[in-house]
């Protein structure tokens, strides 16, 4: 993606964070000759290998999965917070902009089975269940239960190359920069407050 030098996001330890916080994803190849795109959780794991992949898993009636074996690149994108910021909030005239967050990861697919496949499943699930009262454990389901595993193709994607931009008004003075985050605090929405504090924490890194 184009990215402008100022936003680039090269810390290799935010970016896993970010794709840690923000595993739900959009995942896009090339499938019956047209671009295509499924959302799923797309999560940074290592695996048995040892090696840092995305795992995931579509359903088997999705064509996409089936593409993976004539053409195996793919892009992951995934999205952070995002605000609109307004121009009246500087002391200057300009045009209104957008902040926000986000990353793509490029990669190529291999499609697991087998053990691969469930300890794919079992980082998913154990994840996603470690705050629940009654956690889900894979290795607890039945028989019956993990039938249900035979509808979906699960596959790793050995990541090529990561782009990640961080747009937080770094082009803004202190003063403007300030206001501009003073304007997002007193937001309703939930994204405007959180730019806001990924704004506070870019700053700092700078100074």
């Amino acid at each position: 993606m184009y990215i402008p030098e100022l936003y680039k996001n090269e810390n290799p330890e935010e970016i896993k964070s970010f794709l840690k916080s923000n595993s739900f994803g959009v995942l896009v190849n090339q499938t019956e000759g047209k671009l295509w795109g499924t959302h799923i959780p797309l999560e940074l794991e290592t695996n048995q290998q040892g090696k840092e992949v995305l795992f995931g898993h579509v359903s088997k009636e999705n064509p996409q999965w089936k593409s993976f074996e004539n053409n195996n690149d793919v892009l992951a994108i995934f999205s952070g917070p995002h605000s609109y910021i307004s121009s009246s909030w500087y002391d200057h005239e300009n045009v209104p902009t957008w902040n926000y967050i986000a990353v793509h990861v490029y990669g190529k697919t291999r499609i697991i089975e087998g053990e691969e496949m469930l300890f794919a499943l079992k980082k998913l699930v154990d994840k996603y269940e470690a705050n629940s009262k009654n956690p889900v454990r894979i290795e607890n389901l039945s028989k019956e239960s993990m039938k249900q595993t035979e509808g979906f193709v699960a596959f790793e994607i050995e990541i090529t190359e990561i782009q990640a931009v961080k747009k937080l008004s770094q082009n803004r003075d202190d003063k403007n920069h300030s206001h501009i985050i003073s304007e997002l605090e007193k937001s309703d929405d939930q994204n405007a407050r959180t730019i806001a504090c990924e704004m506070t924490k870019e700053r700092k890194q700078h100074l």
